[in-house]
């Protein structure tokens, strides 16, 4: 079992840093399971042109296979004027109409407002949906107050999010 972290973020680390704990909290909870995260800092994603993958730089082709070649994936985003980051949705562009079909999607988004809990819902859920993906019923929000001055995540609440997200996840492709 392949489990893929995406972190869609450019700027600051909150948000890989909350998908790598999840990462991590997952291959506690299964031993079998492979994890590999992708921080798309790392990577140079081209705008989509409409070309076939081919036609894109190796970074996009890496990150696009990546994400393909996956199980499970923990996709995560900063929360930017009350939706996804746009790096995020122009990564999804480059993804094929089912390319989640048969994969287990969890959401963890970042952000420095609470009033924007429900943007998973209503942004990320849709397009991961679109894809043919299969979503846990819990997903996790981190506040940025959820973190020390270290960048740790700190509120036990959230951690628990995480595993009890994990264990869904784990479940629901175990059962198929």
């Amino acid at each position: 079992m392949k489990l893929v972290g995406l972190s869609g973020a450019l700027a600051g680390s909150k948000t890989a840093i909350a998908v790598n704990e999840t990462l991590k909290t997952a291959g506690r909870l299964n031993a079998n399971l492979e994890t590999e995260m992708i921080d798309l800092r790392d990577f140079d994603v081209e705008m989509v042109k409409g070309y076939p993958l081919e036609k894109y730089n190796e970074d996009t082709q890496i990150v696009v296979k990546t994400l393909l070649s996956a199980d499970l994936l923990v996709i995560g985003t900063p929360i930017y004027q009350a939706s996804i980051s746009g790096v995020l949705k122009n990564l999804f562009d480059h993804i094929p109409q089912e390319g989640f079909d048969g994969k287990v999607v969890g959401m963890v988004a970042t952000a420095g407002s609470e009033k924007h809990y429900l943007v998973p819902e209503y942004h990320l859920k849709p397009i991961i949906s679109f894809l043919k993906g299969t979503l846990p019923a819990r997903n996790v929000f981190v506040h940025t107050s959820c973190f020390d001055g270290s960048n740790v995540i700190i509120n036990e609440d959230v951690l628990n999010r995480m595993e009890k997200m994990s264990e869904e996840m784990i479940k629901l492709y175990t059962s198929n």
